[in-house]
């Protein structure tokens, strides 16, 4: 699998890097936040938030919408799912990381096939927006065994607990948590847990790539 860097053309129909802010203080705040095998989310990272920096998120990058700065790391070389949010995602990384990435428009049929794909690699200390029209998921190692620390901004409750809902279409079947449609493999833990198999093809693997 050929892997882009999100400066090269390719890139453009999935997101944009953002240039203009002082990093310094949310990458130092960010390397402190735990990173083990496997991989581990969290929504809202309090010593993120106290940052100015999330003020800029706030009002520069979202338009005044209540945001939360949250972070994923671990290490990962696997696809596993899909997911994509009614918004951007901000990310930044504090080393070199790889996302892979699909477009919305490519989900027919209700399944996306894998070969679809595509993998941008971004690095260390670029702050990049994923559109909301694109499918994405946990970040990948850039190098084997890497552990990766990535800051993840979204609308404040995004990917919190699922909401109530009559279910009226396809759609909300996907809805997984708060804002967060999923499609998944068959092979992936998300697939045992009872998630939409939403996903053919072959269980993306890029660790013979890297």
């Amino acid at each position: 699998m050929k892997i882009y860097s999100i400066y090269e053309p390719e890139f453009a129909p999935y997101g944009k890097i953002l240039p203009g802010y002082d990093l310094r203080e949310v990458l130092q705040t960010l390397e402190a936040c735990p990173a083990g095998s496997g991989v581990e989310y969290v929504p809202s990272e309090p010593t993120l938030e106290a940052l100015p920096f999330a003020a800029y998120a706030r009002d520069n990058l979202y338009g005044g919408m209540a945001v939360q700065l949250g972070w994923c790391n671990g290490t990962n070389t696997r696809l596993n799912c899909l997911e994509y949010h009614r918004d951007s995602e901000v990310n930044l990384g504090t080393e070199d990381f790889i996302l892979l990435l699909a477009k919305a428009e490519e989900i027919v049929g209700g399944v996306v096939d894998t070969a679809k794909v595509k993998a941008f690699r971004v690095p260390k200390g670029v702050l990049v927006e994923v559109y909301g029209t694109t499918l994405h998921y946990a970040p990948c190692s850039a190098k084997p065994g890497e552990k990766f620390r990535v800051m993840v901004v979204l609308p404040k409750g995004t990917n919190c607990e699922l909401p109530h809902l009559e279910k009226r279409s396809f759609e909300d079947g996907l809805l997984w948590a708060r804002n967060k449609w999923l499609l998944a493999h068959k092979d992936s833990a998300e697939a045992a847990q009872g998630a939409y198999i939403g996903l053919v093809g072959e269980n993306i693997d890029i660790e013979d790539c890297l």
